[in-house]
């Protein structure tokens, strides 16, 4: 197995780990609103959007 392979695999189960661990209610203020989400909840979505902008990073590399 490559060694970026591997390093991938050990960061997700890390996040995985972390993630499982955070299961109180959060509240956020964002502007006028309030939202109260899991914590799980608001951790997947933060690790979605950077996993999204990292991807849209590189691709947007190659093209320059």
């Amino acid at each position: 197995m490559k060694t970026k392979t591997i390093v991938i695999l050990v960061l997700i189960v890390l996040a995985v780990v972390l993630v499982i661990q955070n299961s109180a209610m959060v509240e956020l203020q964002i502007f006028f609103w309030k939202i109260i989400m899991s914590r799980i909840i608001f951790m997947v979505g933060l690790l979605a959007v950077g996993f999204a902008l990292g991807f849209l990073a590189t691709k947007l590399k190659k093209k320059s």
